[in-house]
């Protein structure tokens, strides 16, 4: 589909005394829709970490979080404001990075990042949840932190990244290809990811919404591939429907997991087709992954509910992540963690929601990923 890109200028001007502030907390790096410097190349992913957090303070569900720190350290949590948790990701301390998360409750509910930040040896992460109107209450979350800085991947494979705050922040594309941000209007933006090309839909997509004091929701409102890239166009709104200028976090992988890494037990699935009954495997097979070869269904489950299969690939310590998919401001979590049993991972359910929080058919990405 064709986006209409509009300038950066007139954009930034209207939200720079915000977006000053989203920099003076961590959050920003300029203006400039272009890439950083390459840094020293490294493996992929350099740093990596998820958990599920089922519990405002002390080490959450030991039995749903890896990551690349050594044993015996966990991750731990501790919590601030209202709605509001400090997830600390022991000894991957990293200034770049992208963060995703999603909710996990029986309830219309959003999780957001605020900011993540070296914390001596750790990587502390904020994230803060909330009701619609903007409403902040605690409850279960799955989060993830990835940082990358690594040479090109194998043919078949491709991995990137951008953090954007009123600039790129932080960005990896495993090809070694250009990463730009473009504004598109108010809470809009196109991100071009270069030599991560297909020939159609390929891969899945995580975003998240990045904003340090405002409640907010972003979404992957349109993808397009082409040979030569990926295109991406990211919605933004504020606590009901309006659209917002904030910041936020895409991650686009294919034949990778969504922190990176390559575990031999990795899934995703694309529900372009929310409004059929199922069981269905979605089309184009590209959008609908499994690293054993199991095929992927998803099959409604009540209105606006979808039961999620991955085959053959349930080992823990595992985590799942969903984003919705549209134009409009509504939203998805899942109404409880995630089972694995007999090698199968069974989401039970993706929720979608419209703004107001009424549930609804909603196309949706999700991913999974076990640290096995």
């Amino acid at each position: 589909m064709a986006v209409s890109v509009i300038g950066l200028g007139g954009l930034y001007r209207r939200t720079m005394s915000r977006l000053a502030l989203i920099a003076a907390l961590g959050l920003g790096g300029g203006l400039a829709a272009v890439t950083a410097a390459a840094p020293a190349q490294a493996a992929v992913p350099d740093h990596w970490g998820f958990a599920y957090v089922n519990m405002p303070a002390g080490i959450p569900d030991v039995s749903h979080q890896a990551g690349s720190w050594p044993a015996p350290f966990k991750v731990t949590v501790s919590p601030g404001a209202p709605g509001q948790e400090f997830v600390r990701f022991p000894r991957i301390g990293s200034k770049a990075g992208v963060v995703h998360v999603t909710a996990v409750a029986d309830l219309a509910v959003w999780c957001q990042a605020q900011r993540w930040f070296p914390s001596g040896p750790d990587e502390m992460a904020a994230i803060r949840c909330f009701r619609p109107g903007g409403v902040p209450m605690f409850v279960p979350f799955a989060v993830t932190f990835t940082q990358s800085s690594g040479g090109p991947l194998p043919p078949g494979r491709a991995y990137g990244y951008v953090h954007f705050g009123g600039g790129i922040v932080s960005k990896f594309n495993s090809s070694g290809g250009a990463v730009t941000v473009t504004g598109a209007g108010a809470g809009a933006w196109v991100v071009r990811m270069g030599g991560l090309g297909s020939a159609g839909l390929s891969g899945n997509v995580q975003v998240t919404a990045v904003d340090p004091l405002m409640p907010a929701k972003c979404k992957l409102a349109a993808w397009k591939a082409l040979p030569s890239e990926q295109e991406f166009l990211v919605r933004c709104f504020g606590a009901l429907a309006t659209p917002l200028n904030t910041g936020w976090d895409l991650s686009y992988q294919r034949g990778r997991a969504i922190t990176g890494t390559l575990p031999k037990l990795l899934a995703y699935t694309f529900d372009n087709s929310p409004l059929t009954i199922g069981p269905y495997a979605p089309v184009p097979p590209a959008v609908n992954f499994n690293s054993l070869a199991g095929i992927n269904t998803i099959r409604a489950a009540g209105l606006g509910l979808r039961l999620v299969v991955f085959p053959r690939v349930g080992v823990l310590p595992n985590t799942v992540l969903v984003t919705a998919f549209g134009p409009g401001p509504d939203f998805c979590n899942m109404l409880t963690i995630w089972g694995s049993a007999g090698g199968q991972v069974l989401v039970r359910d993706v929720a979608c929601y419209t703004a107001a929080g009424a549930r609804q058919p909603q196309a949706s990405l999700i991913t999974y990923t076990s640290a096995r």
